[in-house]
């Protein structure tokens, strides 16, 4: 091995372990702890891996790379009796060191991309410990519940489901394995939005809370501050902001997940999209800027996103959508794809636009522009029925706050869409 590359892999090494000591030297101090091993040690442990790694590599035996790691797990493991009979009772700082060890080895084996993405794992993990209390504190048996759920559709149902195509000619297009991918796909967009609104705890802002509500449900943004509009009049625009916020979340959740199923489609759908989140960050700033200097905390109960029962609706939503947007390609063309986009973005936004992604892809059936036209028509029809709700709900504050941005966003999403 060149002295270069010899010289980057330990140099990475030293620096994965001042990153995590640095982390563990602030915790103890913030919290006046003795500290048992920080910015100095850490790097230390990284090093002692990475030579470990290179004795094993240059005496063709593993067991040396063995015994280093042994050695380390025995110091760790005296250093936790000798801490538990003082009645410091803690593995986190050991398990630490004992992982940067072996993040030390991995650098020399020039597996530098995930040395790197672990030390920034373990990082964030120990820096966030309070958050994570938090959240587990907040916790109810029906997240736990939720949870498990999701981890059954997800890696128990998902992997025995038939990956091939079933359904009579030109129909051919119902996998059971991708529509359930679907299904864990969209589920786990709104689970991770979920888990981060209860892992924040309280709200640090109305706009805070369409930010990450937006990820979760932005229709369920908008029933909510419509709905508390009513009770609070007087915040109208503040409501207006959080709903416009979720709103351009929304754009921006469907482009991912579209780009997930065809980056093909993407190259169309980016610009109009962007066009809209455009327009409604405009608008959100507009409000923010124009919004009266109110740092009240507002509570938006929100249920878990994730159920089961709902996970099997949207598979047979995301079916029949399929089916008719399948329909419509072979029998009206271009004019069917587009009505069956706008009707079925009215129920559900994200099912129309995998369905169009997914055909749209080679020998799917559907033209790539057309597909992007499908897509912004579904996203400003689910916009469409989100103002309308608005509309008849709301009260005349947050209406008169959120009628520009609704109209910028809808209007500049299908204009550029039809540009290009």
């Amino acid at each position: 091995m060149e002295h270069t590359a010899l010289f980057l892999r330990f140099g990475a090494a030293l620096a994965i372990g001042v990153l995590i000591g640095m982390q563990r030297e602030y915790a103890s101090e913030s919290a006046h702890l003795p500290l048992a091993a920080g910015v100095r040690t850490f790097p230390l442990f990284a090093l002692i891996g990475c030579c470990g790694a290179m004795l094993a590599d240059k005496a063709g035996s593993a067991l040396i790379l063995v015994a280093v790691i042994a050695v380390a797990a025995l110091f760790f493991a005296v250093d936790y009796f000798i801490e538990a009979q003082a009645g410091r009772i803690g593995m986190t700082t050991k398990a630490a060191g004992m992982l940067t060890v072996l993040i030390g080895a991995l650098c020399y084996a020039g597996q530098l991309t995930i040395a790197a993405a672990l030390a920034v794992a373990v990082t964030a993990l120990l820096s966030v410990k309070i958050e994570l209390h938090r959240f587990v504190e907040h916790l109810t048996r029906e997240d736990v519940y939720a949870t498990l759920k999701f981890a059954a559709i997800s890696a128990i149902i998902l992997p025995v489901l038939p990956n091939r195509n079933f359904g009579p000619v030109p129909f051919t297009i119902f996998n059971p394995f991708k529509i359930w991918l679907f299904v864990v796909l969209i589920s786990g967009i709104s689970f991770v939005g979920y888990v981060l609104i209860k892992a924040l705890g309280p709200k640090r802002g109305i706009g805070l809370t369409g930010l990450l509500g937006g990820l979760a449900s932005s229709t369920a943004v908008t029933l909510s501050f419509a709905r508390r509009s009513k009770i609070n009049p007087e915040l109208g625009r503040p409501f207006a902001l959080a709903v416009t916020v979720a709103w351009t979340v929304m754009y921006g959740r469907v482009l991912v997940a579209v780009a997930v199923l065809n980056p093909a489609l993407v190259r169309l759908l980016w610009l109009p999209v962007a066009a809209s989140v455009a327009a409604g960050l405009i608008w959100s700033l507009v409000l923010w800027r124009s919004e009266s200097r109110e740092h009240e905390k507002h509570e938006m109960a929100m249920a878990n996103p994730f159920e089961l029962g709902l996970a099997i609706k949207f598979g047979l939503l995301f079916v029949i959508i399929l089916f008719i947007a399948k329909a419509a390609a072979v029998y009206l063309g271009s004019t069917g794809i587009y009505l069956s986009s706008f009707f079925s973005g009215l129920a559900d936004v994200d099912a129309i636009a995998l369905s169009v992604a997914k055909l749209s892809r080679a020998g799917g059936g559907i033209d790539l522009l057309v597909a992007a036209r499908a897509v912004v028509i579904a996203m400003v029809a689910n916009t469409v029925l989100k103002g309308g709700f608005v509309m008849i709900t709301g009260t005349a504050g947050i209406k008169k706050a959120l009628l520009p941005g609704f109209l910028l966003m809808v209007i500049t999403g299908l204009a550029v869409v039809w540009l290009v």
